[in-house]
């Protein structure tokens, strides 16, 4: 069974930084693609980054330019920093790991960014 550990989250004052890390059970170079979700109050679970096996990387729009997606393979962790954090990015955010037929999350971590 991979585990996905999330840690990195926190109270933050907006203009902030805070990093994320997901450290995985097993080797990520067996998934497809792994990335951050998060989940707002009353809002659905939407995309924040990801990072492919081959290291390219993809952000939803009202991230890009402050997030940075990156991989560690020897720690078998992915690491989400976040800059200039904003009280809308306030949500649980979730690890995830993708192979071909079946995604993986971890438990998730608060990130409360205040004004």
């Amino acid at each position: 069974q991979v585990q996905l550990a999330e840690s990195g989250g926190g109270l933050v004052q907006a203009g902030g930084s805070l990093r994320l890390s997901c450290a995985a059970s097993e080797s990520i170079f067996s998934f497809v693609i792994m990335g951050w979700y998060r989940q707002a109050p009353g809002k659905q679970r939407e995309l924040v980054a990801n990072i492919r096996s081959t290291g390219s990387t993809n952000y939803a729009d009202s991230v890009q330019g402050r997030f940075t997606i990156s991989r560690d393979n020897a720690k078998n962790t992915v690491y989400l920093q976040m800059d200039s954090l904003k009280p809308e990015d306030t949500a649980v955010y979730y690890c995830n790991a993708q192979r071909v037929n079946y995604h993986y999350w971890g438990q998730g971590t608060q990130v409360t960014v205040s004004t």
